[in-house]
């Protein structure tokens, strides 16, 4: 092998792993610049874990991608290893040989991306083609495995990931998005009979793909992101690295678990937070943000948290499991616990007040009537009415004054690092006593008068309310869970201002501009 061919790909002008296109915003090829971050950290963790050691001075270390789709991961960390085995194999024919053979292994996820893996660690879609730069590979495949295999089907789902079958129960010649590291619950096992012997991975890394259409309603789709991250901790690698999306921090569909298994697992040594997907993902926009972590087996403690948002970087050592949900920005968790301990109304949260959705037991896409009870549609379609045989009251809110809040008042919106206000005078209704609402709809509060009502609105409204409610969102839905860090004051017969919040939980002038640079202003209310 020549010199020329050293593998210093990172230095090609341009890299053509930094010009592909998304297929998706479910399956984001990952950009080499992210891809040595993710690396330099592990190097970083490695040598703290390890005397100084340098990890590209091991010849012994194996790495998985386990979701490989450009290939980018493998290619970095050949041309690391590159570099770094020179002395222990000075002939580079055969460094590289015993890299690509004995060091780096990946799973593609579909044809097309497995080919384009090939091409990006051999130089060659096939491994064993006439210009793969890897010799001793005798398959296509070389350590890029790929297979297109099926779902398992129970009922209308497939019991792994839970795939619509009506969406991919489909012609065999066409993609299944059945990925095998995820279709299986014997990971090990699945592991060995891919490639042939029994492998223990020092290093896992990767970016899997986020979620699949589940068939619900519209364009629904259950994500699958973490079905890959625990995949890789059954196979107990030394260091785990995985770049996936920032929603589970607070909520998504299916993953309270998955949620509380990540904050109390204290083996999360570093989380890198990006509150804009679109700043390591240009051109993708993801809801809630994006985030990667550095997970390592013999090294519990606490969590190092960054918090990434432009040229803003705020970190600090925490444990993630301080609250039930994770607190993304460090200079918040302060704060929260501030007003935690003042322990208002004997602790009761609006969590507890704000309703359910379908608080009335309509759906969003009920169709009105012509006469009923008096009920708020989309705010476009505004005050309608709904039969009384299809109006649920079992909360006694009919017949009370009730401010209604939408579940997406930022609909549109998933750059939350400057929101607009949460709720604001246009975005909110007041329903007198026997109106009701659909599903677009939640009831943050019912009282017998409409002052206790406009009183919790002023509350509401306040910056500080509005940015202990940001500190749970992490996509467009505002649901009833997301108010659990604020307190029910409980006595709604004032105006309430910042200023008044201010003194009465002691937020000093610091804190205060932190959340007045995150929340803006809204309109004043007129009535």
């Amino acid at each position: 092998m020549s010199e020329q061919a050293t593998f210093s790909l990172r230095n090609r002008n341009p890299d053509v792993l930094t010009c592909i296109a998304n297929l998706s915003n479910d399956e984001v090829f990952t950009p080499p610049e992210l891809a040595n971050q993710m690396l330099d950290s592990l190097a970083y963790a490695w040598s703290q874990d390890n005397g100084g050691k340098n990890l590209w001075q091991d010849k012994d270390v194996k790495f998985l991608d386990p979701c490989t789709k450009s290939g980018v991961f493998l290619r970095e960390i050949t041309a690391r290893l590159t570099v770094g085995l020179e002395k222990k194999i000075p002939n580079l024919d055969a460094r590289v040989e015993h890299i690509l053979s004995k060091q780096v292994f990946g799973i593609g996820i579909t044809k097309l991306t497995s080919l384009l893996a090939r091409r990006s660690l051999y130089c060659s879609k096939n491994a064993d083609g006439v210009h793969s730069i890897a010799k001793s590979l005798k398959s296509e495949d070389g350590n890029i495995w790929y297979k297109n295999q099926g779902h398992s089907w129970l009922g209308e789902k497939c019991k792994y990931c839970g795939a619509s079958k009506g969406v991919f129960d489909r012609n065999k010649d066409l993609e299944s998005h059945a990925y095998a590291f995820i279709h299986t619950t014997n990971i090990r096992r699945t592991v060995t009979e891919i490639f042939g012997e029994n492998m223990q991975f020092d290093v896992i890394i990767g970016n899997p793909p986020y979620q699949l259409n589940d068939g619900g309603f519209g364009m629904s789709a259950a994500p699958i992101y973490q079905k890959f991250v625990e995949q890789a901790k059954n196979l107990e690698p030394r260091y785990l690295s995985m770049v996936i999306p920032a929603r589970w921090y607070a909520g998504g569909k299916g993953l309270d678990e998955f949620r509380q298994t990540m904050l109390n697992d204290n083996r999360i040594r570093h989380l890198i937070d990006f509150e804009n997907s679109a700043e390591i993902f240009p051109g993708v926009d993801i809801a809630g943000g994006i985030c990667y972590f550095l997970w390592e087996r013999d090294n519990p403690g606490l969590c190092e948290v960054a918090n990434i948002n432009g040229e803003t970087k705020t970190s600090s050592k925490r444990p993630l499991n301080e609250f039930s949900t994770l607190i993304r920005h460090s200079k918040s968790v302060p704060i929260i616990r501030k007003i935690q301990s003042k322990n208002e109304n004997n602790g009761k949260l609006l969590s507890d007040m704000v309703s359910s959705r379908k608080p009335f037991g309509l759906p969003t896409n009920y169709t009105p009537r012509l006469q009923g009870i008096p009920c708020w549609f989309t705010q476009t379609i505004g005050l309608k009415y709904a039969s009384n045989a299809d109006v649920e009251d079992r909360r006694n809110l009919l017949q009370k004054w009730k401010l209604l809040i939408p579940r997406a008042p930022i609909a549109g919106q998933t750059n939350f690092s400057k929101p607009v206000g949460f709720y604001y005078n246009g975005n909110t209704r007041i329903a007198k006593p026997g109106e009701c609402c659909t599903e677009t709809w939640l009831v943050a509060c019912a009282f017998k008068s409409e002052d206790e009502v406009i009183s919790f609105r002023s509350y509401l409204f306040t910056k500080i309310v509005r940015f202990l409610i940001l500190q749970l969102v992490v996509s467009q839905d505002v649901t009833k869970d997301k108010f659990a860090l604020v307190p029910d004051i409980g006595d709604y017969q004032r105006e309430f201002t910042d200023d008044f919040l201010r003194d009465r939980w002691n937020i000093s002038d610091n804190e205060w501009n932190f959340i007045d640079s995150k929340i803006k202003t809204v309109d004043p209310i007129n009535e």
